[in-house]
């Protein structure tokens, strides 16, 4: 402890900052601070701590131990005599000459050797050339061929793909459309509805004629855009709201034609009356029914109905009796 209170009351700035953590500052704050007592006096300088004091320690030690072992070498070397250098007496080179079989065995030991060589070049050439000739065919058709054919697939499915993307694009597309439409006779029935309820008001105030025939006309559009409506749930396959708008519309008809007796409504509540027994079960079979009553409002004309055919009536012969004899 003694040596190391000594390294730190004595050591410059340069020796102090060989130790690894000790900077210029802390170096120069430990010597402006001396003289210490303790080692422990140090820890009161700034920037220093227990593990800096430890390695200054450790260094001061390792320093003291190079000091003591250059002093020990010093004073042996001073103490051991010089060593005597002893003279050898010079040795005449001796020649040695080769023998001819010597020679001739170095040779074909040399040329067996590059013998070797040449044969194994040509055995490794043959055996790359072989790995190539059947390795590339079996690697084209074990990596390569399922590779370009998963490639193909692939491309294929991605063409798929885009076709199906492309169909689903137009099928939103007019999904939009079908909601928009069915939004826009929403909003043209609700009116078409508060219209025919004003009617009604005025109607039960003045029976006028004008007014009898405004109604009739307002309640065969609210008919019309009620079926087109309907006719749009049909392509939604939503068979729940059509059939509620198919029934809506058949009574709507029903009392029209109970004020106008025409014959062309009273055919397409008919339809409309085979409509709504073919749904929610046979949704195909009604929209045919509706679309043949949508013609018959939008025509006003009755299709023909076919007569029907009696049966042919056959003619089955009648039994004879024949007259026997009894005895």
């Amino acid at each position: 402890m003694s040596n190391f209170l000594t390294f730190l009351n004595t050591a410059n700035v340069d020796t102090l900052t060989k130790v690894p953590g000790v900077g210029r500052s802390v170096a120069e704050n430990l010597i402006a601070a001396r003289p210490f007592e303790s080692a422990e006096d140090a820890l009161n300088v700034k920037g220093m701590g227990r593990s800096l004091l430890a390695k200054l320690e450790l260094y001061a030690e390792v320093q003291g131990n190079e000091s003591e072992n250059r002093d020990m070498v010093l004073f042996e070397e001073e103490a051991l005599p010089a060593p005597v250098e002893k003279s050898r007496p010079a040795q005449e080179p001796v020649e040695e000459k080769e023998s001819f079989l010597s020679r001739m065995g170095r040779a074909f030991v040399n040329f067996l050797r590059a013998l070797l060589k040449l044969v194994l070049i040509a055995a490794l050439i043959v055996l790359i050339g072989s790995g190539l000739y059947y390795g590339l065919p079996y690697i084209q058709r074990t990596f390569i061929a399922p590779m370009e054919q998963n490639t193909s697939q692939i491309r294929e499915m991605e063409a798929e793909v885009a076709s199906l993307q492309t169909q689903l694009n137009e099928m939103n597309l007019r999904v939009g459309e079908i909601e928009s439409s069915v939004e826009t006779h929403t909003i043209s029935i609700q009116q078409l509805e508060a219209m025919q309820a004003a009617l009604d008001t005025q109607l039960q105030k003045n029976n006028d004629v004008f007014l009898l025939d405004l109604k009739h006309e307002v309640m065969f559009t609210r008919v019309l855009d009620i079926l087109a409506r309907a006719r749009l749930y049909l392509a939604q396959s939503n068979f729940g709201l059509a059939k509620s708008d198919v029934q809506t519309a058949r009574d709507l008809l029903v009392e029209l034609q109970s004020e106008e007796r025409d014959a062309a409504l009273a055919q397409a509540v008919t339809r409309l009356d085979l409509a709504l027994g073919n749904l929610p079960d046979f949704p195909v079979v009604a929209s045919g029914d509706l679309e043949i009553a949508w013609q018959i409002l939008i025509s006003g004309d009755v299709p023909p109905t076919p007569t029907p055919i009696p049966p042919t009536a056959t003619l089955t012969p009648e039994p004879t009796l024949e007259a026997t004899a009894t005895p």
